[in-house]
């Protein structure tokens, strides 16, 4: 797989300030000509796509298991309410019922507002290292 059309997760390489890459499988979806994924607001990731707009993106398994080409890109992190609306909807209409369950467990556990949705845009083909 070359793109990451018909995938259902990516490995997002987001780098640590010392240069080092950290690859992470995300859920993802397409919408406003890029993609968005979410993750907890704290978690690691997001930290380092603070840090540096600068990521790499491949299509991958459930595990991480890298099945097409690293493609480089830039990173957004989310604030406007609105982009946020729009980032949500477009992984509930990927995902369906895995993701309003997913969204239920996390306001069971108190973990949904605090989110981070991000917008990433595919730029040109990398190596993988």
């Amino acid at each position: 797989m070359n793109t990451l059309e018909g995938a259902q997760y990516c490995s997002i390489r987001s780098f640590r300030r010392d240069g080092r890459a950290v690859d992470t499988p995300v859920w993802f979806a397409p919408g406003d000509g890029g993609f968005y994924f979410f993750s907890a607001g704290e978690a690691g990731k997001i930290k380092r796509l603070r840090n540096s707009s600068s990521m790499a993106v491949a299509p991958c398994d459930v595990r991480g298991k890298v099945l097409g080409d690293w493609k480089a890109g830039t990173a957004a992190v989310l604030s406007n309410p609105a982009d946020i609306v729009r980032a949500h909807a477009a992984l509930r209409r990927k995902y369906g019922w895995l993701m309003w369950l997913f969204d239920v467990g996390s306001r069971l556990g108190g973990k949904f507002n605090k989110r981070a949705y991000v917008s990433f845009h595919v730029v040109s083909a990398v190596s993988p290292e």
